[in-house]
């Protein structure tokens, strides 16, 4: 580019980018995140004047502002927010509410559940800004569990946390996660994990709901940040503390195992096929409907 390109790229420039903020501080009050790009760009059309920067530019920064806002105020949202975007769904406020809490695993079988109490319940689970919120480890549960809650009246609540606990992470390991059973360190103890879900389960109670307890689903071999049978040690504990609480257990771990790795997304890993997640949607959906209040399966 020329001298000239430079000095009028900048004049422009110069003049272009404070009529783009006053836009942008114009249209901000009537679009959101989850507006289509078909409403964005009417109202950018509806404010852009001038013509000077193209209506496409303008959708693909504005879309880029939300991004980096999202990611930069990042908290939980409350369940009630589970009705927004691909998650989408209408609450009937005859039905009673139910609450799913957990890892990946829950978030992979969350809406065939939903779908299969259709009629019998409004089924939610923690969101963020990019959609639904993975709920980690205990340690994590700890701090984000009143958010999660938020002020709804729960019914039934089933939950879980295991895989996140037992795994291994290193900092300096590529893998998703920075998982590495190697040279990585232990998330939580078993120790910790009891003390953490004792926590957890008593926070939980004083909801009023009916509590379930997921087991935490199988590890397979060759897992790279997890030790094949601390899925078992590490639900050996749960159950200590749910027997203490005297608190159902959904057992997925047997589900999950049975499925003998056919079911598994790919060899190493814990997470599913949409076949599996529908085998364990199944068998979630009927513990949950067994703990519905009688009117609402009728």
């Amino acid at each position: 580019m020329t001298g000239r390109g430079r000095s009028a790229l900048s004049f422009e420039s110069a003049h272009v980018i404070p009529e783009f903020a006053a836009m942008i501080a114009q249209i901000l009050p009537t679009v959101s995140p989850s507006s289509s790009l078909a409403h964005i760009g009417l109202k950018l059309r509806s404010v852009n004047t001038r013509g000077r920067i193209g209506v496409p530019a303008l959708t693909a920064i504005l879309l880029g502002v939300f991004s980096v806002t999202c990611l930069a105020v990042e908290k939980p949202f409350t369940p009630v927010e589970d009705t927004k975007g691909s998650w989408t769904f209408t609450a009937d406020p005859k039905l009673p509410n139910v609450l799913i809490l957990g890892d990946s695993i829950s978030i992979g079988y969350t809406r065939a559940v939903r779908g299969n109490l259709g009629g019998k319940a409004n089924l939610y689970r923690p969101m963020n800004g990019r959609g639904p919120d993975n709920c980690g480890d205990t340690t994590i549960g700890l701090g984000k569990i009143d958010a999660w809650l938020g002020t709804q009246k729960w019914d039934v609540i089933h939950f879980n946390w295991g895989l996140w606990d037992l795994c291994y992470r290193n900092p300096a390991s590529k893998t998703q996660g920075n998982r590495d059973k190697v040279g990585g360190k232990l998330s939580t103890t078993p120790e910790d994990y009891e003390k953490n879900l004792e926590r957890l389960v008593t926070r939980l109670e004083a909801t009023g709901a009916k509590l379930i307890w997921a087991s935490t689903t199988v590890v397979p071999e060759g897992e790279e940040g997890r030790i094949v049978g601390d899925d078992a040690n590490y639900n050996e504990v749960a159950a200590r503390v749910m027997k203490k609480h005297n608190i159902a257990t959904n057992d997925l771990f047997t589900l999950s195992k049975g499925f003998a790795g056919k079911l598994s997304t790919k060899a190493g890993d814990v997470h599913f096929t949409p076949e599996g997640y529908e085998k364990l949607a199944e068998q979630v959906s009927a513990s949950i409907e067994k703990l519905l209040p009688e009117k609402a399966v009728k």
